[in-house]
């Protein structure tokens, strides 16, 4: 595997450890590619993909004919009926979360019910330590609820086994947190590339690096930092940190985008800034977003406006 913490150089020029699909041989009774998970609602009708989007999507379904077989994700990230604009895309079932400090028991989250609709922006408020970042790892799949269920198009995607876990947050959810969280020795570039070197076998990556790393710079330039692509994090301020992970979290082409706190360690025109890139992308490129802050004039340019108090969500 992949070397996480090494340059990127160093990890896509190093032997391969294992083939297209982890050296298991192609499911002799699939006879037909599925659909790969870009077939998703994704609302950009009207919208000619570039030549790197239309190779990513044929990457995507040759994997998914080689690597995808007897996958409980499958249901998932394959489908083949399309969701409509008002299908509820995420949901949180009476959600409970709690932990323990030696015996004694604290209740975070006290039976959180929400929804999140396809193309959707919604924003979640409260005071700190209510559980807000909380609520995004459980819907994120990185923590797992003490009881309820989270489900993503109907599915129930908490209790899946690991790997399909980790496959469903690189896929089809985007992550920005409010600390950054970029690896200091790659450049901007580089750090927008991890989660596809994640993704792929070495072999993989080498083969369809060229248009992936078109695709990271059209990224960066959305972001305004298509100058700095060769830069480090220590070369950049926090703003342009934070527009390099927005690009990071957008490289798998994401259904859904959770942000913890984006704007929490920037100043208000830099935070600005970083909303309007959120804003444009959710009335774009119909991409979802659940964005958590404690700045109630932030959560009111979402959609719609949620409060978590005393462990569960209230309706503003």
């Amino acid at each position: 595997m992949n070397n996480l913490t090494s340059p990127l150089g160093r990890a896509i020029n190093s032997p391969p450890t294992r083939g297209l699909a982890d050296g298991a041989a192609p499911p002799a009774s699939r006879t037909t590619m599925p659909a790969p998970h870009h077939d998703f609602p994704r609302g950009r009708a009207g919208n000619e993909p570039s030549l790197a989007e239309q190779s990513a999507l044929y990457d995507a379904a040759a994997r998914a004919a080689l690597q995808r077989a007897d996958d409980p994700a499958d249901e998932i990230t394959a489908r083949d009926n399309q969701q409509t604009a008002t299908a509820i895309q995420l949901q949180a079932r009476d959600v409970r979360k709690s932990y323990f400090k030696g015996t004694h028991e604290i209740p975070v989250l006290r039976g959180v019910d929400l929804e999140l609709r396809a193309g959707e922006f919604l924003a979640i408020i409260g005071q700190s330590g209510c559980g807000k970042s909380t609520l995004l790892h459980l819907l994120g799949t990185l923590d797992a609820p003490s009881a309820g269920e989270v489900h993503f198009w109907g599915h129930r995607i908490d209790n899946l086994a690991a790997k399909s876990r980790d496959r469903l947050r690189n896929e089809e959810f985007g992550m920005i947190f409010q600390f950054y969280h970029l690896l200091p020795e790659l450049s901007a570039l580089e750090n927008v590339l991890m989660p596809l070197m994640i993704r792929e076998s070495w072999w993989g990556y080498r083969v369809r690096r060229r248009g992936y790393i078109e695709r990271a710079k059209e990224l960066l330039d959305l972001v305004g930092l298509g100058h700095r692509i060769k830069h480090a994090p220590r070369e950049m301020s926090g703003g342009e940190m934070q527009r390099t992970a927005i690009a990071r979290a957008l490289i798998a082409q994401p259904q859904v985008l959770l942000a913890d706190e984006p704007t929490g360690n920037l100043d208000s025109a830099t935070g600005e800034e970083i909303l309007q890139i959120l804003r444009t992308l959710n009335r774009e490129r119909k991409l979802s977003i659940i964005m958590v802050t404690h700045d109630n004039g932030l959560a009111a340019r979402a959609d719609r406006t949620v409060r978590l108090a005393a462990g569960k969500v209230v309706e503003m």
